[in-house]
Parts: structure tokens; C-alpha cells; sequence
């Protein structure tokens, strides 16, 4: 069984067991979450308003690998570096239920 499901404001394709990074989701790990469901299907079928649930559990909380970015005016002598750790949670997806 395929769902897509939505967290963050983005859209995941998962089958029970797989694990997911999605940006943070509040809570330590073990705890449950549930998430929005958009498709649920397979080969044979499909149905885009499922009246499931997506039910997860939180594997680990983490940072992703620092982005550089850089801001610069021409012809003003201004040059800015930055960085940004986007917040990662892990999720292990446990149950999908009709």
C-alpha cells in the first residue's frame, strides 16, 4: 500500500517501514505522529480523498549539513556570507490504516 502523505508543506510518497527526513517536527524520540494523508493506493487502485491515517514514530531529531549562501550589492562594497543547519526529524513509518 502507497500514501503520499504531506508535512511541512511538502509531499511524501512512503509504504509502511520506510523512514522519512522531514523538517522538525515537535517531540522527542519514540513519540507518535500522525500526518496528513493526500493519495492512497497501488497497482490496482487508487483514491485521491483517503479517509486514512499515516501513523509514524519519531526515530531522531538532527541537523542537516550546513548551506552557504552569500548576499552582495554591485558597486557598494557589501558582501555577506551566511550559513543555515535546516532541523531534521526522522520518522519510521509504522502504520497505514484504511
Amino acid at each position: 500500500m502507497l500514501a503520499i502523505i504531506k508535512s511541512g508543506g511538502k509531499q511524501y510518497k512512503v509504504v509502511q517501514g520506510d523512514k522519512v527526513k522531514v523538517e522538525k517536527i515537535e517531540g522527542v524520540e519514540g513519540d507518535k505522529v500522525v500526518f496528513e494523508t493526500l493519495f492512497l493506493g497501488d497497482e490496482k487502485s487508487a483514491d485521491l480523498n483517503p479517509k486514512t491515517e499515516v501513523e509514524g514514530k519519531i526515530v531522531s531529531q538532527t541537523k542537516d549539513d550546513k548551506v552557504w549562501g552569500m548576499k552582495h550589492k554591485a558597486k557598494k562594497r557589501y558582501k555577506m556570507k551566511f550559513g543555515h543547519k535546516q532541523l531534521r526529524t526522522e520518522v519510521e513509518i509504522t502504520k497505514i490504516a484504511r
